[in-house]
């Protein structure tokens, strides 16, 4: 079966109880409304959310979104403020929920080979929320169960087997197990139509549609597993020949296969979500082989192999990507990250300048270039890197620890027990946090508006609760890096 990460089993359980709750206040109606659509999409969206199962990583996520916002501009204004996610599972799949919230998985981003196909199943995806196709399902079906409708309904949503969806469907009673909460062909149909004129609107290659489809078949046929996306989208074949006769008639010139660009470096980045990094190697590696001037899978590599403790061999590769593309960012800011690891201090400086004359807002450069400077016994100038961050609402709890090792390098104890003490709220040790506040209050004086912030952040970690420890499994899997 397709896999399925773990923690998506919690994220809808829980959400079979919002479910539940929210839908029995259904039962007798028979209208499912816009607000009805919108209460329902953003409590699903929450739900993952906090059930981490959702890929916080900005740059995956702002591509996703670039895609999408330029889709949904060719097409019809509807009532709702939509938001594009990447679920963290390896199934191939992609759906969307009431509410203007459109959901695909890293696997179906990973198997896509240009950024016209991923639009393609944006597009199709809003087609279904636009037509409306998961309100009209829920109203016919309200004369059932609410329980068994909102298990059947959140295994819908998952995209179809798997242990989650066998766990939900468990709760629905027997009774309504011959109840199907899949798209119909006539709204597959309509998906279809609609989505391929957004498509071709927007720019992008409408055959790029039907392309993908053709993947997803082969997929199936030499893994020998049911793409999950097959599960919620019924009737591929017929879907074939309709796109194809679409495009036969309708659709003849060609569009653009990327136009925001930049698909196989968010692949790069998706592929680094998870464990097994030796499986990354062996993909990594074939993928140099097939084509040396490939940058992106040299990339790869480099990263790949730092992870495995393959120091020269990443740096080798690290510099042959730089020398295909000398003003890669990405290329140049990880390069220096892997010199200041293996302890080449100068090399790390080097490059760490470099990437941040390429990119002086980027965060990550911007700490290992200060802890660089910092090995060399250069804290006035760690400082000065450092202090570019300082201010910034998103500043992680490295940043703070190198912030506060700087300040106490350059005898600004004040300012260095105030990072200590951001720095143990964030990783969540409290008493440790409570200890560098108070201690900081001792280098302000009454009425310093840094003062005021110390005792703003004491006097709210004193009305909360000690909260848990970070997990191994909740750390990034990348942290080190900027993707």
């Amino acid at each position: 079966m397709p896999h399925v990460v773990p923690s998506l089993k919690i994220a809808f359980i829980a959400l079979f109880v919002v479910l539940f709750l929210f839908l029995s206040s259904y039962g007798a109606q028979a209208s499912f409304t816009l607000e009805d659509e919108k209460k329902l999409g953003k409590e699903f969206y929450e739900k993952l959310e906090k059930s981490k199962v959702l890929i916080s990583n900005p740059k995956i996520n702002n591509y996703l979104n670039r895609v999408g916002q330029l889709v949904l501009a060719s097409s019809p204004k509807a009532p709702f403020e939509f938001k594009f996610s990447v679920i963290n599972s390896s199934a191939i799949n992609a759906f969307a929920t009431p509410g203007g919230y459109v959901y695909v998985n890293k696997g179906l981003i990973n198997l896509c080979e240009n950024e016209s196909e991923l639009a393609g199943v944006l597009a199709h995806e809003i087609a279904h929320i636009n037509a409306r196709h998961i309100a009209a399902i829920i109203e016919k079906s309200t004369k059932l169960n609410i329980a068994a409708l909102a298990a059947i309904l959140a295994g819908a949503f998952l995209g179809g087997g798997g242990e989650v969806t066998a766990a939900l469907a468990s709760f629905s009673m027997a009774a309504v197990t011959s109840m199907n909460l899949k798209y119909s062909r006539d709204h597959e149909e309509e998906a279809d139509r609609l989505g391929m004129a957004y498509l071709v609107s927007s720019g992008y290659d409408g055959k790029s549609m039907l392309d993908f489809l053709k993947i997803m078949r082969k997929y199936e046929f030499y893994s020998k597993s049911v793409p999950s996306y097959f599960l919620t989208h019924p009737g591929t074949d017929e879907r074939i020949r309709y796109l194809d006769g679409l495009l036969q008639v309708r659709y003849r010139n060609i569009g653009k296969e990327s136009i925001i660009g930049g698909l196989t470096r968010i692949q790069v980045y998706l592929r680094f979500i998870g464990k097994n990094p030796e499986l990354k190697l062996t993909y990594f590696q074939n993928s140099v082989q097939a084509n040396p001037s490939n940058v992106d899978a040299l990339y790869g590599l480099a990263l790949t192999q730092e992870k495995l403790g393959l120091t020269s061999e990443s740096i080798k590769n690290f510099k042959k990507a730089l020398t295909l593309s000398p003003s890669d960012g990405d290329i140049v800011r990880d390069l220096g990250i892997t010199c200041f690891r293996s302890g080449q201090t100068g090399e790390a400086i080097h490059y760490l300048s470099r990437a941040l004359s390429l990119n002086p807002d980027d965060s990550n450069t911007i700490v290992y270039l200060g802890r660089a400077y910092q090995a060399e016994g250069r804290f006035q100038e760690a400082l000065k890197i450092l202090k570019k961050i300082e201010n910034k609402p998103s500043i992680e709890a490295d940043a703070h620890y190198q912030l506060a090792m700087a300040y106490g390098e350059t005898k600004d104890q004040g300012a260095s027990h105030y990072h200590f003490g951001m720095y143990f709220k964030k990783i969540r040790k409290k008493d440790s946090a409570l200890f560098h506040f108070k201690a900081a209050l001792n280098y302000y004086a009454a009425g310093n508006p840094k003062r005021q912030d110390i005792e703003k952040e004491i006097e709210e970690m004193q009305k909360e609760k000690p909260p848990k420890p970070p997990s191994p499994g909740d750390r990034n899997a990348t942290a080190g890096f900027s993707f």
